[in-house]
């Protein structure tokens, strides 16, 4: 059981283990499901646990497992009495009844949390716990996670490059989450969304009556970070002043705030993030050579979407987890449209995909997308808004049906049908029996074929091969078309 994390499932009773079962199958999770009497086989080592869920009544013998691994978080469902798992720190939650996947999900949520939220997690056994975010196997995804394990622990200034919404503050909280300085405060400051002559007061702190409108002594961004890390997104969006400014600040490792002469130590972490190309803004004098080396020292470049496309299930799954714990609601995506979403450029990266899956969220709530409930943009496959297959019979009938659908059948005293038909003053057959059947008789489905194939290309025709058209002259669904031109080869 070493590599993925998993989740153990504790029940005595076999009926009840098999619901919980196919609930984990369905949410995706990899997990393990056992008796109590073999507990101890399978908590040799709790370094690739996920977390635990016990179910029934709680003996004395698991109250000691919970107790002995505070560092495991646990799940309860269906037991006798609570009070078995009351005071326990590693008991987040309840499983109750009945099962379903947004409660399951949220808690494993929780589990992945309590994780990413233990003290000292450098020196636990196994590799370090990231962040869910950075999700994906692809390997520049794992490029970013081992570059990420190494810096962490060092004091280096980091440069995340990379393209808007590729998650470059996500890899800022990893880095300060897996660094000595987790317990201090991770500081974000947007340099291009502050305007310049309020970015130095926002950096720095200004005191009392150090411009118009300073009331009162204020903490810049430097002193908030104290002891953390202090993340400066958009750093090639900062003025050429305050550029000078934040190069004194690495190299002297003081500051003063702005109408001020006390030199304040700064012990702070920089981390930097650009979607720009630093070096070719350095050719064209916009921003300072000096600073891009002080910032430069451990560069980690995150990849755009597109270029990690076998990731997007993977993500989709996890967007999905993270909107239904926040929102109450989810969406079910089919294989057709995960694959017609792959094939997607993905121009704002992460965040597009996210934004998207909230507004699927929105329009089809606990529902199943296709293609072709995708926004235009998103469907790159040709495939048809799913039709249930009638058997044959049925398909004859309905064609029968279509084509004859301004005719009466009358039954006259001798039990023999006749046809009349309904035309308009342009034709003359009104209220006439129209004799079709030739005295040697035909071929009934070589006959109706032959005048559906006719009917249908005279309605192509009229519509200059609108297949939307067309099929409303006909009177029947714009996919019932497709399917009929697909199964007599018409094409324009």
């Amino acid at each position: 059981m070493q590599g993925q994390k998993h989740i153990l499932v504790v029940d005595n009773d076999a009926a009840r283990r098999h619901q919980i079962e196919t609930v984990l199958a369905f949410v995706g999770e990899h997990f393990y499901v056992f008796s109590e009497d073999e507990v101890d086989q399978h908590l040799t080592d709790i370094s690739n646990v996920l977390t635990i869920i016990c179910c029934g009544e709680i003996s004395t013998k698991l109250q000691a497992v919970i107790k002995a691994h505070p560092a495991c978080p646990f799940i309860y469902h269906d037991i006798v009495d609570k009070k078995q798992v009351d005071g326990y720190v590693n008991v987040i939650g309840e499983l109750t009844t009945p099962l379903n996947y947004a409660q399951l999900t949220e808690l494993v949520h929780h589990s992945h949390q309590y994780h990413n939220n233990l003290p000292s997690k450098r020196g636990l056994s196994g590799p370090n716990s990231l962040f869910r975010s950075l999700v994906g196997t692809s390997e520049p995804m794992q490029q970013v996670r081992f570059l990420i394990e190494q810096v962490a622990s060092t004091e280096a200034n980091v440069l995340i490059l990379g393209e808007s919404g590729t998650g470059k503050e996500v890899v800022a909280r990893n880095i300060h989450d897996l660094s000595a300085r987790s317990k201090g405060p991770f500081v974000p400051v947007n340099c291009g969304a502050i305007p310049a002559d309020l970015l130095e007061s926002e950096l720095f702190g200004h005191e009392k009556g150090a411009f118009t409108g300073a009331i009162s002594t204020r903490k810049g961004r430097f002193e908030m970070a104290e002891g953390g890390t202090l993340f400066l997104d958009e750093i090639g969006d900062m003025p050429q002043p305050m550029q000078v400014k934040l190069l004194r600040v690495l190299q002297e490792r003081t500051f003063e705030r702005v109408g001020g002469a006390k030199s304040i130590k700064a012990n702070v972490r920089i981390v930097a993030a650009t979607h720009q190309h630093l070096e070719d803004m350095i050719k064209t004098n916009q921003f300072r050579e000096d600073l891009y080396y002080r910032l430069n020292v451990f560069p980690i470049e995150t990849p755009a979407l597109r270029e990690r496309k076998e990731d997007i299930p993977l993500l989709l799954k996890e967007l999905i987890s993270r909107f239904s714990a926040e929102q109450g609601h989810s969406v079910r995506f089919t294989d057709k449209a995960i694959e017609s979403l792959q094939e997607h450029t993905w121009a704002g990266n992460v965040r597009e995909l996210s934004n998207l899956i909230e507004r699927m969220i929105i329009m089809y709530g606990e529902q199943v997308v296709n293609v072709g409930q995708l926004p235009l943009k998103y469907r790159h496959l040709d495939v048809d808004d799913y039709q249930p297959e009638y058997p044959e019979e049925l398909q004859e009938r309905e064609a029968i049906n279509e084509l004859f659908s301004g005719f009466d059948y009358d039954d006259d005293e001798d039990d023999t049908a006749t046809l009349t038909c309904e035309q308009d003053s342009a034709g003359s057959a009104q209220g006439k029996t129209v004799d079709l059947l030739p005295n040697d008789g035909l071929n009934l489905k070589e006959y109706l074929a032959e005048l559906e194939v006719s009917l249908i290309k005279q309605a192509l025709d009229k519509n200059d091969w609108v297949v939307a058209r067309s099929a409303e002259l006909l009177g029947m669904r714009r996919t019932t078309l497709v399917e009929k031109m697909r199964k007599y080869n018409l094409q324009k």
